[in-house]
C-alpha cells in the first residue's frame, strides 16, 4: 500500500501515539478529536497524556506538517478508530457502551469514498464490526467496496510506541480481502507478526486477554488476603512459587485498574452470563480486594485512636491504576482515597506523575512523611525507592499494598 491520507479519530492513549507515529514516517494525517481543548492544547505541542516519546513525536509531527489536528473528520484514504468504549453500570451488572465507536462511523459516513480501509482499533464487544457494516449498508453505501476490519490494541502504557511497531497484531476483517488491506496497512510500520482472523475473533481475541490477566491477578489478591490472615508475606510466597518452571502468579495490589484489564472482562460477561462464571468470580474477588484494603486502612486507624491515642493522619502514596504512567482511569486507589475522604480523615496524596486531582492537592514525599503517622502505599512509583531510606521511616506506620517494602 502506497503512503496514503490517513485520519486517527481519538486523540486519547492508543490515537494519539498511533497518530504522531504515523506522521513521523511520512504519512499525512489528521488527527481528530471532539474535545476543542485537546485540539487546541496539541497544537501548542503540549500533550494531554504522559506517554514517553509522544511529546517529541509530536512536536516533530507539527514541524513536518505530517500532522494536521481537527475537530471534525475530512475525506482520506484510511479512517483508524481509537474512541473509548467505557462500561456503563446497569443494576444487575456493567454493560459496554459503544456509542462513541458509533458516532465516530457516523462522522466519516459521507466521507467514505471506493476502497476506503476504515479500521476499528477500540476494544469492542463481539459482533461490533459487523454492525458497522451493516450501519453502512444501511446508508447506502457499498461494503463490497470498501474494507472494514477490527485490529485491537494491546499495548502497555508507559511503552506504547515501542509496543505499537514491535507487537503483533490480530486482524478480523468483514471478509478476507479486509483482513489484506488492514495488513498490508499495518506491515508498513508493525514490526511484529500480523494474524489474520475473522472479525468476532478478532474482538474476543482483545477481551480474552485482559480477562485472563484479571483472573490471574485475582487469584494473586485472594493469596494475598489468605497470607495476611495466616501473618505470612504474601510477596515471599508468590516469589518462591514461582521458582517452579511451569507457575507464573502474578502480583497483587490493591485491585484492579486501567481501561482494559477492569473494564474488558465485562464485555465477554455481559454478553454470556451463564457461561462466564469464572471471569465473574474474578471481578468479584478485584472489587472485593479494594474493599479489603479500604477496611485494613481504617482497622489501622482505629488502633491509632485506641492504643496510641492519637488522631491520624493518612498519607496515601499513588493515585494511578499502575506505576509509573499518569492514568488513573478506573484506579482503585482513587477509590479508597475518596472514601477514607468520605470519612472525614486528615489525607495527604502523593502522586509524582500527575499535577492535581480534584479536591486534593497533591504534595511531596519528603513533606508527606513528615505531616503523617500512616503512611499507605497503593502504588510502587520508581519515584518512591527512595523513602526507604528514610529517616523517619520507622516512625510511621506503613501499610504496603504493592510491594513497595519488599521482602
Amino acid at each position: 500500500m502506497n503512503k496514503k491520507k490517513i485520519s486517527v479519530i481519538g486523540l486519547g492513549y492508543i490515537g494519539l501515539p498511533t497518530a504522531t507515529l504515523l506522521a513521523s514516517r511520512g504519512f499525512k494525517v489528521d488527527g481528530v478529536d471532539i474535545n476543542p481543548l485537546i485540539i487546541k492544547n496539541l497544537n501548542k505541542k503540549k500533550c494531554h497524556i504522559k506517554e514517553k516519546g509522544v511529546d517529541q513525536l509530536l512536536a516533530l509531527s507539527l514541524n513536518s506538517g505530517n500532522l494536521s489536528l481537527k475537530s471534525i473528520p475530512q475525506a482520506s484514504d484510511v479512517f483508524i478508530i481509537a474512541v473509548p468504549t467505557p462500561i456503563t453500570k446497569g443494576a444487575k451488572m456493567p454493560k459496554p457502551n459503544i456509542k462513541m465507536v458509533i458516532e465516530a462511523v457516523r462522522s466519516i459516513i459521507e466521507l467514505i469514498e471506493d476502497y476506503n480501509l476504515i479500521i476499528i482499533e477500540s476494544t469492542v464487544p463481539m459482533g461490533t464490526t459487523n454492525l458497522i457494516r451493516e450501519l453502512l449498508e444501511d446508508k447506502g453505501i457499498n461494503t463490497e467496496k470498501i474494507y472494514i476490519a477490527h485490529c485491537p490494541e494491546r499495548v502497555l502504557p508507559g511503552n506504547i510506541l515501542d509496543e505499537l511497531i514491535h507487537n503483533d497484531r490480530i486482524i478480523g476483517g468483514i471478509n478476507k480481502k479486509s483482513s489484506q488491506a488492514a495488513e498490508d496497512f499495518y506491515k508498513i510500520f508493525v514490526k511484529g507478526k500480523i494474524y489474520q482472523t475473522e472479525a468476532k475473533t478478532a474482538e474476543l481475541c482483545k477481551l480474552t486477554e485482559n480477562s485472563f490477566r484479571d483472573v490471574n491477578i485475582a487469584f494473586a489478591n485472594e493469596l494475598s488476603m489468605i497470607c495476611d490472615k495466616e501473618n505470612i508475606n504474601v510477596y515471599e510466597l508468590i516469589n518462591l512459587t514461582n521458582k517452579h518452571p511451569r507457575v507464573n502468579i502474578l502480583q497483587p495490589g490493591p485491585g484492579v485498574g486501567g481501561h482494559c484489564i477492569a473494564v474488558d472482562p465485562w464485555f465477554i460477561i455481559s454478553q454470556n452470563p451463564n457461561l462466564s462464571k469464572v471471569m465473574t468470580a474474578s471481578r468479584q474477588v478485584n472489587l472485593e480486594k479494594t474493599k479489603w484494603v479500604f477496611d485494613k486502612i481504617i482497622s489501622e486507624t482505629d488502633r491509632c485512636k485506641s492504643e496510641k491515642n492519637i488522631e491520624p493522619v493518612i498519607a496515601c502514596f499513588g493515585l494511578t491504576f499502575k506505576p509509573d504512567v499518569d492514568d488513573i482511569r478506573e484506579s482503585p486507589s482513587i477509590e479508597i482515597l475518596e472514601k477514607l475522604s468520605n470519612k472525614g480523615f486528615s489525607l495527604l496524596v502523593v502522586e509524582p506523575n500527575i499535577k492535581k486531582y480534584k479536591n486534593f492537592k497533591i504534595i511531596k514525599q519528603s513533606e508527606a512523611i513528615k505531616r503523617a503517622n500512616i503512611l499507605v502505599f497503593l502504588v510502587n512509583h520508581k519515584e518512591f525507592k527512595t523513602i526507604k531510606n528514610h529517616k523517619k521511616l520507622e516512625e510511621k506506620l506503613l501499610l504496603d499494598f504493592c510491594d513497595f517494602l519488599s521482602f
